[in-house]
């Protein structure tokens, strides 16, 4: 009972991260899994893009009824990612823990860095693109290898390398987020024990619902302010997985 209540509390909690922020929510979906839930750090990361695939395509559903999704583009960005998410989630299957405890910590550590000071580049004067697929590739890479959507990476790419507005590129990174999560996942099959569907079910149900409420959190309390206070947990849970990485 203890185990299904820090379930349903850790997935409300990424939910509304992801709901308020539109992205960088499900990076807290790994440490909550390993160290709340007792999962293996390649179990983690494999329910993780459970929880995130479920989760973003969601959120996907709700921004296309809104409009806010470019089908095409987020297509072709998605595209470039497949097998790059593939291929590193079929490698990250097979890695030592600590290697993937570490590196999930980096990417961890370089998410809150991007927030407490976001990019403030525009769109492009005209799109490249080798850089759009440089881009997708490497956002495929490490949502394959990691667990984690990558929204925190997908929205100023969308904006700063294809040109599309915020509100756009927040809709349309759920869309590139979804495709890669699967295209892990398939890779991931039959390579993780340990996957304990009692667990991730309520987890993601309550990441679900927790979504929506942060959409609504979102429109009562500064942008900034909850960028802010989301990077500080960020980094404190990524010196936490390091210093036990070392020790």
């Amino acid at each position: 009972m203890t185990v299904l209540v820090l379930a349903l509390i850790a997935g409300a909690v990424i939910g509304l991260a992801l709901g308020a922020l539109g992205g960088g929510g499900s990076v807290l979906a790994v440490p909550a899994l390993i160290y709340l839930l007792g999962f293996t750090p390649a179990a983690a990361t494999t329910a993780s893009l459970i929880i995130v695939t479920a989760t973003s395509a969601t959120a996907l559903y709700a921004h296309a009824r809104d409009g806010n999704v470019a089908w095409k583009t987020g297509a072709l960005f998605a595209a470039a990612g497949i097998v790059p998410a593939f291929l590193a989630g079929a490698v990250a299957g097979r890695l030592p823990e600590t290697v993937l405890t570490a590196a999930f910590a980096v990417i961890a550590a370089l998410a809150a860095l991007r927030m407490l000071r976001p990019s403030e580049s525009g769109p492009p004067d005209r799109i490249r693109p080798g850089k759009a697929a440089g881009a997708g590739a490497g956002l495929g890479a490490v949502t394959g290898f990691l667990g984690v959507g990558g929204g925190f990476l997908a929205v100023p790419a969308l904006v700063g390398v294809l040109g599309l507005a915020m509100r756009r590129a927040v809709g349309t990174s759920l869309l590139v987020i979804t495709v890669n999560s699967l295209a892990a996942l398939a890779a991931r099959t039959g390579t993780s024990g340990g996957l304990h569907w009692e667990v991730i079910g309520p987890f993601t149900g309550a990441a679900i619902l927790g979504a929506w409420d942060g959409k609504r959190l979102a429109t009562k309390i500064s942008g900034t302010t909850l960028q802010k206070v989301f990077a500080g947990v960020l980094l404190a849970v990524a010196a936490f997985m390091l210093v036990d990485v070392i020790v």
